[in-house]
């Protein structure tokens, strides 16, 4: 993706565990009309072609337990699909229980700019904004 993403974080607290939830009923996640406006300029500053789409996920890793990941990829079985207006979002379904419901934001500020997660799910977040903990 775009060198210098930046991505923040903001979680809720109190959320009940990733573990009792029917992925089945999961909601997608979100994204604001300025995240789906940066990815289609990404999209095509990246000269990608039909089939590639956002992929929105985690990793495990970061100061609090998880890290979100963003990048541009192809369709994977078992992928949650989520179209935008033409802008294709993937989450794999190791991520959904983690994200779902997540909103996803750009931003724009005096310590710059980049991609910023809402994240109802999130108990605790770093002091980075990339990492959390379900």
């Amino acid at each position: 993706m775009a060198e210098g993403l930046h991505i923040e974080h903001h979680g809720h607290a109190e959320q009940a565990p990733v573990e009792q939830i029917d992925a089945a009923s999961l909601p997608d996640v979100k994204l604001t009309p300025t995240a789906i406006e940066m990815v289609r300029k990404m999209y095509a500053k990246e000269g990608l072609g039909a089939g590639y789409g956002m992929r929105i996920g985690v990793v495990g890793g970061g100061c609090s337990g998880f890290q979100y990941s963003l990048k541009f990829d192809t369709l994977k079985e078992g992928d949650r699909v989520t179209d935008f207006g033409g802008v294709l979002v993937y989450v794999d379904e190791i991520s959904l229980p983690y994200i779902a419901g997540t909103t996803l934001d750009y931003v724009e500020g005096l310590h710059g700019a980049g991609f910023r997660f809402d994240n109802p799910r999130a108990s605790r977040t770093c002091g980075c904004g990339s990492s959390f903990s379900a």
